[in-house]
């Protein structure tokens, strides 16, 4: 069991809609955010009692759009215990501008968001050579970006990886893995590809457990064959607590059971050294 568990994708939502008006990317507000938001202090409480150490908050770009505020508000209270991955719209024209101000606000992390429940199709734009810009400026600043993307967006992603070797890519949720398949898990081939890049990292979710447990999946054949593919200090766990169902702690319940068939090593990378490494804010105090 890891020492430490470090959440690099809680949400969180506010109850002051005035303060923080809800701007959805696209215009589409998720459905989770409305359903069953949780608070900073409503997160710090469940932090608490799941016994996650520290956080990197995923900002909500389907609740907020590229308005990062309410999450830099936050973690401005605790800076010690939380860092903040935020939104901004690579192919503006002031991005990069935008990029250093909220890096200012403490947004050490960068996530694009170019597919998801509130998003049909898979955009076409993450690799538009407008972005490269913005790319170069989290180049600058050491910024990993996390993408969140469907299959079919991989020859965008690689485009991005081979163009910018020295910024860290995170690909959210495992892209879906390992749902739908079974041992050998060879439809997962694609995901452990993407390993020879030694620039991309891989975010382990809530999602990703559930998955593992369906149809011909299980935790005890999937996880091994995910560290055998990709070394466990490029593999970081995610809650994507609340837009997963449940409560912090029985998803970290759930983690550390299907992870439980890893070694002792390559659970401490999981749950908190690979976040450490990609967030130096999270570093021990």
């Amino acid at each position: 069991m890891a020492s430490k568990i470090i959440d690099i994708h809680p949400h969180i939502i506010s109850t002051d809609e005035k303060k923080y008006p809800i701007t959805p990317i696209g215009g589409k507000r998720s459905v989770w955010s409305s359903e069953r938001p949780i608070t900073f202090e409503q997160m710090i409480a469940a932090m608490d009692a799941a016994g996650v150490d520290k956080a990197a908050i995923v900002h909500s770009s389907t609740t907020y759009g590229y308005d990062n505020s309410y999450m830099c508000d936050c973690i401005a209270t605790q800076p010690k215990r939380f860092t903040g991955v935020g939104a901004v719209d690579f192919a503006a024209p002031d991005a990069s501008e935008k990029i250093r101000y909220w890096h200012g606000k403490r947004v050490t992390g960068l996530r694009i968001f170019s597919a998801g429940s509130t998003m049909e199709k898979q955009a076409d734009t993450l690799d538009d050579p407008k972005t490269f810009k913005a790319w170069e400026t989290c180049e600058e600043l050491k910024i990993p970006v996390v993408t969140q993307l469907r299959r079919e967006g991989l020859y965008m992603l690689f485009t991005l990886i081979r163009r910018f070797p020295k910024v860290k890519i995170i690909v959210d949720h495992l892209m879906h893995a390992p749902r739908g398949d079974q041992p050998p898990y060879a439809r997962c081939a694609f995901l452990f590809e993407l390993a020879k890049y030694p620039n991309v990292y891989f975010k382990l979710s809530t999602n990703n457990v559930r998955f593992s447990k369906d149809g011909g999946a299980t935790p005890e054949t999937f996880f091994p064959k995910l560290v055998q593919e990709i070394p466990a200090n490029r593999i970081a766990w995610g809650s994507n607590c609340p837009a997963s169902k449940g409560t912090l702690k029985e998803m970290v319940d759930e983690a550390k059971a299907a992870l439980s068939f890893l070694k002792q090593s390559d659970q401490e990378w999981i749950f908190a050294k690979t976040a450490q490494s990609l967030y130096p804010a999270l570093a021990d105090n």
